[in-house]
């Protein structure tokens, strides 16, 4: 798969045989667009990623994206349907073809409810963020980390189950720091690939012998879970006012004493956001605590998303 593409006339593209045509874009970013497709012979929406690869780094990288969506077959993990690598004028471009999810991104979905002066109801958190825990759960069980999770990067269907996509910045889960240079290496990488208000501590000045895990995705989980009950995340004022992420996220995260959410969802939120990675839990644990917040929960079906 991923070898025959024919751009046809009238806005139609051609992936493995298979006919697409152009409805309208959706989103573009610094080296991506992503565009709404129609497929020809079922007529169901897609979404088309076209990823620019300007050097052979990132070809390499958009090639990785295409094997990390290729490992997973998770109904909390975005599935690739197909794929191809065009050239044209000198220059590569990765296009995926993607499932369309109508309702958009869990950030879309809490800025709406900050617009309306509203706020995501708890059983409702506990629904979402369980889907995200086992999502991520799936990844870390195959040996990877994520490294990029926030509101942004997580889907919501119309049923409010979370799909994790933009798998661009996955890698292997452990990563051994031997020396001054590779811990500049991956320090360098993560101020590329990790989203800043987003990024745990220990990628922020990465220490010359140390081992870097799994349990940055952790941290990252806490902003976004902190991001469901306040709508915002924990660090994105901090990032807009010019001040440093870099010190803030080495001090105990502070939950406002409006929070309106329950004891249990603050210890947990609490429990996650760590500094010190050692003493961060795991996402078997955090999936634990979820679920048993969700059964003590009277509001909350205890099955996941």
């Amino acid at each position: 798969m991923g070898q025959a593409l024919c751009i046809c006339s009238r806005g139609a593209i051609t992936i493995d045989n298979k006919k697409y045509y152009f409805v309208q874009k959706l989103d573009e970013g610094g080296f991506s667009y992503v565009d709404l497709v129609e497929g020809a012979k079922d007529g169901r929406f897609y979404a088309l990623k076209r990823i620019l690869c300007h050097d052979r780094q990132a070809r390499q990288e958009a090639q990785t994206e295409v094997e990390m969506h290729q490992m997973f077959n998770h109904h909390n993990i975005l599935s690739l349907v197909a794929y191809a690598f065009v050239d044209s004028r000198g220059k590569t471009e990765a296009w995926l073809i993607l499932p369309y999810i109508r309702k958009g991104t869990l950030w879309s979905v809490l800025e709406k409810l900050r617009d309306k002066g509203s706020i995501m109801p708890e059983n409702q958190i506990l629904k979402i963020f369980s889907g995200i825990c086992s999502g991520l759960k799936a990844i870390h069980d195959k040996g990877y980390a994520h490294r990029d999770l926030k509101p942004t990067n997580v889907l919501l269907d119309e049923g409010d189950r979370p799909v994790l996509m933009d798998l661009g910045s996955m890698n292997c889960a452990r990563i051994e720091v031997r020396g001054s240079r590779e811990a500049m290496t991956v320090q360098d990488w993560a101020a590329q690939r990790c989203t800043i208000s987003y990024r745990a501590p220990e990628l922020f000045n990465v220490e010359s012998h140390c081992i870097i895990d799994e349990r940055t995705d952790i941290w990252s989980l806490g902003c976004v879970l902190y991001c469901m009950m306040m709508l915002e995340g924990p660090y994105d004022l901090i990032f807009q006012k010019g001040d440093s992420v870099a010190l803030a996220v080495q001090n105990p995260v502070t939950i406002p004493p409006t929070c309106s959410h329950s004891e249990g969802l603050q210890m947990l939120l609490s429990s996650i956001m760590v500094s010190n990675p050692e003493e961060r839990p795991n996402i078997s644990w955090v999936l634990g605590q979820v679920q048993d917040l969700q059964n003590r929960s009277p509001n909350t079906q205890s099955s996941m998303v």
